[in-house]
């Protein structure tokens, strides 16, 4: 592993989903399981680096030229799941969201309108021959986007104090070290869709129209490409990196959000916005690292 691995990158977040080895066809199947049964797999933070790593060069490269073949694995009750990284289709999906998130000129002097316009030519050929694609996995920055804790109940989740420092891989360790720190969530495919509906009727029958139901939408029909037995996970990722134990120990967000989301089904605003407080007040700080110098 090149040097630039030791460099931890404290930012992202990210929603994962396993499917089982069945839900593959051959050869990509056969491909999985020979790649499950390998000694140590590369983490979360190993892949975020090597992302970081290809816009160092000039000019850089923002879409990776060849598509991963590394996954992350998880055991579900004995069947093997792959989440396969799909680098390459994410990286295209973050090129055409960077022109709603930064100003311009600084767009331009990260990625050249040239560099941006080739990605983009490459793209819709891309799509072209493979217009059903979509990725395993969703990332977000300094944050995790309220939409994503009502997949959750607050008994799946998973804290390890662990260590700051190391990678922080979708199974909490690297090879041959201490554990890492980690913060996570993990619920069959069943429930997630389940919690999903519940919530988004009850939002719609109490609130406007607005970001958080459209948010819902959007992730519950993301959720409908996967295999029903499939494994979805919420992964604090980097974000264990700049928070410290105290306040990940304190931080039940699912449980806040389910909290919240209750109290607009019993008709109890005050409790709602009790509950909604408290989360938007711990996320608004973490946000705010972003912008710190």
């Amino acid at each position: 592993m090149p040097a630039v691995s030791s460099v931890l990158v404290p930012y992202a977040s990210y929603l994962r989903v396993y499917e089982p080895l069945a839900a593959f066809a051959e050869p990509e199947r056969g491909h999985w399981r020979r790649y499950a049964a390998r000694d140590g797999t590369p983490t979360a933070q190993d892949e975020l680096r090597r992302s970081l790593a290809d816009l160092l060069p000039t000019p850089p490269v923002p879409v990776p030229v060849h598509e991963s073949a590394d996954a992350f694995i998880a055991e579900v009750d004995g069947v093997v799941c792959v989440c396969p990284w799909r680098t390459r289709l994410r990286g295209w999906l973050a090129l055409e969201e960077l022109g709603e998130v930064l100003p311009v000129p600084l767009l331009d002097a990260v990625l050249p309108p040239v560099v941006r316009g080739q990605a983009a030519k490459d793209y819709e050929r891309w799509r072209d021959r493979n217009p059903d694609a979509r990725p395993w996995i969703r990332t977000a920055v300094w944050q995790v986007p309220v939409r994503w804790f009502t997949l959750f109940s607050d008994d799946e989740r998973t804290f390890q104090p662990g260590a700051a420092e190391g990678g922080a891989g979708a199974e909490g360790g690297e090879d041959g070290g201490a554990k890492a720190r980690v913060l996570r969530y993990r619920t069959p495919m069943v429930q997630a869709r389940r919690r999903l509906a519940r919530s988004l009727k009850t939002l719609r029958d109490t609130v406007d129209d607005g970001p958080l139901i459209e948010g819902l939408v959007d992730v519950g029909r993301w959720l409908e490409e996967f295999h029903p037995r499939s494994l979805v996970e919420l992964d604090y990722g980097g974000l264990v990196h700049v928070l410290s134990c105290a306040q990940l120990a304190e931080d039940h967000s699912a449980a806040d959000v389910a909290a919240a989301i209750t109290a607009l089904r019993d008709g109890d605003d005050e409790g709602a916005g009790e509950a909604y407080g408290r989360l938007t007040e711990r996320w608004r700080a973490v946000r705010d690292r972003q912008f710190a110098n």
